[in-house]
This record gives C-alpha cells, sequence and structure tokens, in this order.
C-alpha cells in the first residue's frame, strides 16, 4: 500500500486554531490531499462576524463546531445556538448564515469534492454568478470572499480588498 493509500493523521484542528491569533478570520486549514473525494476547511470567524445567507444546491454539508461559538439562521429565520462539539447537517438546497459570538466560532466544514474546484481564489465569472443567482444560491467554496481580519463575506467575486476594512483578501496574492 502507498503512503497515499493509508490512514494518518493530516493535523491536530485544536492546536491550528490555538496557534492563529484570534482575531485572524479566514481558512486556517484545508484538506489538500491529491485524489481525495472530499472537501475540508477549517475556518475562523472573528467575533461578530458572519458569514451571509447563502445556499448550496448540490452538496450537503456537515459543520463540526471546533471552538467558540455563535449562531445558526436557517433561510426561514429560525435560529439555533453554535457551541463546540456540536454538529450540524447542512442538506443540499437549505438556505443559511452564520455569526461568530463575542469569542469569535471556529468550525470545520466537510462536503464531497467536486471534481476540478479547489478551494481559494477562482477567476471572477460573471457567467457563474448568474447562474448561481438564478439557482438560488452561491459556489460552496467562497473562502476566497471571508476577510481574515473581520470575517465579512465580501459580496464582489475576485476581490482583492475587503468591502468593509479594505485589507488584502489572502487569495489576492494566489491570482
Amino acid at each position: 500500500m502507498s503512503e497515499q493509500e493509508t490512514p494518518r493523521v493530516l493535523a491536530d484542528l485544536g492546536d491550528r486554531a490555538d496557534r492563529a491569533p484570534a482575531e485572524r478570520g479566514g481558512a486556517l486549514w484545508r484538506l489538500a490531499e491529491s485524489g481525495r473525494q472530499l472537501d475540508a476547511n477549517l475556518v475562523r470567524l472573528p467575533p461578530g462576524a458572519a458569514v451571509g445567507e447563502h445556499a448550496e444546491n448540490d452538496l450537503d454539508v456537515l459543520l463540526l463546531v471546533v471552538g467558540g461559538g455563535g449562531e445558526l439562521e436557517d433561510g426561514a429565520g429560525g435560529r439555533q445556538a453554535l457551541a463546540p462539539q456540536r454538529l450540524v447537517w447542512l442538506p443540499r438546497t437549505s438556505r443559511r448564515s452564520l455569526r461568530a459570538g463575542p469569542d469569535g466560532l471556529v468550525y470545520l466544514t466537510v462536503h464531497r469534492r467536486r471534481p476540478g474546484m479547489t478551494v481559494g481564489a477562482r477567476p471572477p465569472s460573471p457567467a457563474a454568478d448568474a447562474v448561481a443567482a438564478a439557482d438560488g444560491g452561491e459556489p460552496p467554496c467562497m473562502l476566497d470572499r471571508v476577510c481574515p481580519a473581520c470575517g465579512r463575506m465580501n459580496e464582489t467575486a475576485g476581490a482583492v480588498r475587503c468591502e468593509r476594512c479594505g485589507e488584502p483578501l489572502p487569495s489576492a496574492t494566489d491570482r
């Protein structure tokens, strides 16, 4: 059996979250193994930051709260508290938004990998954004739009700076 096929520990997510500065938002870790069938991301939202309402039309997503706390709001106005060890199923087509509490929110998302897609910067595509809007949702991996400084989800695809605080987006260096 090759190393690629051997089970192994990939990361200590608690250590990753603890080592990153508390004010740093965005992706702290991502699954990057070649040949994988899953995508996974460890994400931090700074205190009070939010990921705006969105939907994933093709994939179910599991969200595991690793640290901090916050709130999940469904598209119908229902709210659920998020706390460490809470596991949330986000069924495909469901609308949802997240808001970090006073200690911030650190969570792991896991979903089936889309062939040919990776987490990170994607080229600006008005046509793709129009299709997503017509379908009532957004692409699943939009971490390139989350500001690491303030945690805001930017509206503009391909933005180089945060629309709220003006800080450079990490994906800007990948373009």
